[in-house]
């Protein structure tokens, strides 16, 4: 194959990778990219939410076209509280994601291409063909490292046409008055259409797989109490998101030696729910404005950016410990349940990962959920080292 060299290569056509090549695309025309995905389409099988107070008005207006449904409120169930928050919540399908990134990147993408390994300016495919590049940026999701220690929120969702209208007209983002079992779980509930659901089962886990069956078995169980006659299977997803509870943040990037990265793999994403998408969003708008494009500098805007956002989240590591570490796993909905009684500004900027100080003193004050021995032992546990997760919370109930 001739050699050529491209401004920028992307490994993997996921969420943050696609928003940063259609930003570039829209932003800086002039630019040689190329984005390579070794699945039959970009974005694979997902469904990215986000509120509205989590981004921007410039922002909601840029991500407007991949928008597939958007929503005045969303609603949250507990054993003891049942609550509806209004502010704008909404979901993009992959399905609309890669409809119109497809069509701005053109020849711009390559499908089905397999990737042996990459370094900060080469591509090798598994053909043996090696592609050079100004910067590649590697978007391959979650790497691997002691350096971070993580839990899980692992979940299995189908889409699913009913019989009869479902009568929802807002999300259930958490209903967590289902049986516990060995964890945190909660059903996520968006209504597509009159009579069309999207129903995820959804645990926060100390090790990230579940066997998908029990998660089928718990959105049928789901349906039949709530009386919705499911007579369509449209659509299956799968995923676990990453819960960051401790790490060493230069040691690992200290492991990555050079190599741009995005999304997950950066650790771009929130924390506590593993909402990633306004992180995506931002480091694509980062991006897009670097006047240097080369890896070292590529490298050293990303890792800023990642440093950022860590500084920021370390009241999120430790609330993730004290949810994942102290107390009954059975009881860890009771966190959730506290937090959702606090006032509605300060669970939007909560999502939105803007606590200011005031909202950590509110959240840690009172009543805790968890005992308070268990609590603060949790908090000392900043490094990954000190974290030796149990693995019980996968059980199934």
């Amino acid at each position: 194959m001739t050699a050529r060299v491209w401004d920028v290569i992307l490994v993997g056509a996921g969420l943050a990778n696609g928003l940063i090549a259609w930003r570039l695309t829209s932003e800086r025309p002039d630019l040689r990219i190329l984005v390579l995905e070794q699945a039959a389409t970009m974005g694979g099988n997902h469904t990215w939410s986000f509120h509205d107070s989590d981004l921007s008005s410039a922002q909601r207006a840029w991500i407007a076209p991949l928008v597939t449904h958007h929503w005045p409120g969303y609603e949250v169930r507990f054993p003891a509280l049942t609550r509806a928050l209004a502010g704008g919540y909404s979901s993009i399908a992959s399905t609309d994601f890669a409809r119109v990134i497809n069509a701005a990147l053109g020849d711009q993408l390559r499908l089905g291409c397999a990737v042996a390994a990459v370094t900060p300016t080469s591509v090798t495919l598994a053909s043996g063909d090696v592609l050079h590049a100004g910067a590649v940026i590697d978007g391959r999701g979650v790497r691997a490292s002691a350096s971070v220690a993580l839990g899980y929120q692992t979940f299995l969702g189908q889409e699913v046409r009913l019989a009869a209208p479902h009568g929802l007209t807002a999300p259930i983002i958490m209903d967590a008055t289902v049986a516990q079992g060995g964890g945190y779980r909660f059903v996520y509930v968006l209504p597509f259409g009159p009579d069309t659901l999207l129903i995820e089962d959804t645990h926060y886990v100390d090790q990230g797989h579940i066997d998908p069956d029990h998660l089928r078995a718990n959105i049928a169980a789901y349906a039949q109490a709530h009386r919705w006659d499911v007579v369509e299977l449209l659509r299956e997803e799968r995923g676990s998101l990453p819960i960051t509870l401790a790490g060493d943040f230069d040691a690992y990037w200290q492991e990555l030696a050079g190599q741009p990265c995005s999304g997950l793999r950066a650790g771009l994403f929130h924390p506590t729910t593993g909402y990633s998408l306004p992180h995506a969003l931002r480091l694509a708008e980062r991006i897009a404005a670097l006047p240097d494009l080369a890896a070292p500098a590529l490298f050293a805007a990303i890792r800023a950016e990642a440093q950022r956002e860590w500084r920021s989240q370390g009241f999120f590591r430790l609330l993730n410990r004290m949810l994942f570490l102290a107390g009954r796993a059975d009881q860890r909905w009771s966190v959730m349940q506290r937090f959702y009684h606090l006032r509605a500004p300060l669970i939007a900027r909560f999502y939105a990962g803007a606590l200011n100080p005031l909202d950590k003193l509110r959240l840690v004050s009172g009543k805790p959920p968890v005992p308070v021995m268990e609590a603060m032992a949790a908090a000392r546990k900043t490094h990954p080292k000190h974290l030796h997760l149990s693995g019980h919370a996968h059980e199934q109930p």
